[in-house]
């Protein structure tokens, strides 16, 4: 079927809250690179949203996929169990850096993990409460919504959301909001709002996903670990977006040295397959009841190869050093561009997790939701797919794989160069 036909289709029977705003519909992808339903040639820069970090269809996943289908496709594992769960919790729990000794809950989807996470925590500590911060995402589920640091387009047409969840400033000195301040924050939350006896964990991403790829320093980090431990919190880390090696570690929080209790993932640990972990301490990953945590297809095992695929790809390819170069050359051309274009500013990366704002004015740091969302409508029209986000939707964040050919990822950039041109005219500085 052609673009056209399919967007007929999408029109019609697609609920508007989850029909694509793109009328390009994907026919076939390889690594960094997407044929739509009319045969055109697309760069992505957008990695299903950093779910690709080693690719489209990488060969040794989709062997591994295709093995394990001509085995066993679904038995749920809490019926009857097989290699693939176990043997992905062994791996996990040998690269995770929790304290202690690591068990694993395997799950569906970012949400589902961040789910079940304070759900270990709860069981753990016996407390209720759960702070998160500023700006952060979890997810779309009830309770990740509530969790969530932005109210639209998540949560702003369904109604009230579940107690309990409480807010804290995450340092972005950009914004004004600086380490000193975003702790001064977290205490007045612990005094005014989550009673730490009451207060089962604190929940942060090391790096702002749709908040905007902003870092938190391992300063506040370690500070935060130091206050989970004196009030006897647990310290959660979502690495949905961060982990799997964007940010040149396999964990972003491998950065900062700090060991957390339970730690999240999804995204680019199956390379496009559906799946999702909870690796936790035992002590606390334990703390729950016979069958209180799964799901009916939760670590399918077709997942599992997959998951087990992509760890050796990390090991034979490299894939942590190509991630640190590729922020190199991101990091190189941003800063470029932030001569160049009064309208760029910020350009900044953790590894290749890579961004940089868009501004009306860069001596107030004045966002520019508009050109960003211009931007990226521009830059779709000449065969790039790339994607805005942040708190006040003017950060273009890069997701390429990390594994995109030099010359595919020259010409993806160059697209986004022509691009600020048309919009903003000529650089300012040659």
């Amino acid at each position: 079927m052609t673009n056209a036909e399919l967007n007929d289709l999408k029109k019609r029977y697609v609920a508007n809250g989850a029909a694509s705003p793109a009328t390009q519909f994907a026919d076939r992808a390889e690594n960094a690179l997407i044929w739509d339903a009319d045969g055109n040639r697309i760069i992505d820069f957008a990695g299903g949203i950093g779910v690709l970090n080693i690719g489209h269809r990488h060969p040794k996943v989709v062997e591994a996929v295709k093995a394990q289908l001509d085995r066993v496709m679904h038995t749920c594992q809490t019926v009857m169990p097989y290699e693939g769960y176990v043997k992905v919790a062994e791996q996990l729990s040998k690269v995770t850096p929790v304290r202690g000794h690591a068990k694993v809950m395997l799950a569906n989807s970012g949400a589902e993990a961040l789910e079940n996470a304070v759900k270990i925590a709860r069981a753990a500590t016996g407390k209720n409460n759960v702070i998160c911060f500023d700006g952060g995402y979890h997810g779309r589920t009830f309770m990740t919504m509530a969790m969530n640091g932005k109210v639209a387009p998540y949560a702003a047409d369904f109604g009230s959301m579940p107690g309990n969840v409480f807010r804290a400033p995450y340092p972005v000195p950009y914004h004004g909001v600086s380490e000193d301040e975003a702790l001064r924050g977290l205490k007045m939350t612990l005094k005014t709002d989550a009673n730490p006896r009451d207060t089962a964990a604190i929940v942060i991403e090391p790096v702002l996903g749709e908040g905007g790829f902003y870092p938190a320093s391992a300063s506040f980090l370690k500070a935060i670990r130091e206050i989970c431990d004196e009030h006897g919190m647990l310290m959660i880390v979502d690495e949905v977006q961060s982990g799997f090696g964007r940010t040149g570690k396999m964990f972003a929080i491998e950065h900062s040295g700090v060991e957390p209790d339970i730690i999240t993932m999804a995204k680019s640990m199956a390379d496009g397959m559906p799946i999702s972990a909870v690796v936790g301490t035992d002590v606390h990953m334990d703390a729950s009841g016979p069958n209180s945590l799964g799901g009916t297809y939760t670590g399918s095992p077709v997942s599992c190869a997959a998951v087990l695929a992509v760890l050796e790809v990390f090991e034979e390819e490299n894939i942590l050093e190509k991630s640190q170069a590729l922020g190199e050359k991101l990091g190189k051309r941003f800063a470029k561009w932030q001569q160049a274009f009064d309208c760029v500013d910020n350009g900044r990366h953790l590894g290749s997790m890579a961004a940089l704002d868009l501004v009306s004015d860069k001596a107030s740091h004045t966002p520019n939701a508009d050109l960003a969302a211009a931007l990226c409508k521009r830059a779709r029209e000449k065969g790039l797919v790339l994607l805005s986000c942040g708190l006040y939707g003017n950060t273009i964040r890069f997701l390429m794989p990390v594994t995109i050919e030099d010359e595919v990822l020259e010409e993806g950039l160059d697209i986004v160069e022509a691009s600020l041109k048309e919009l903003v005219g000529q650089p300012a500085t040659a």
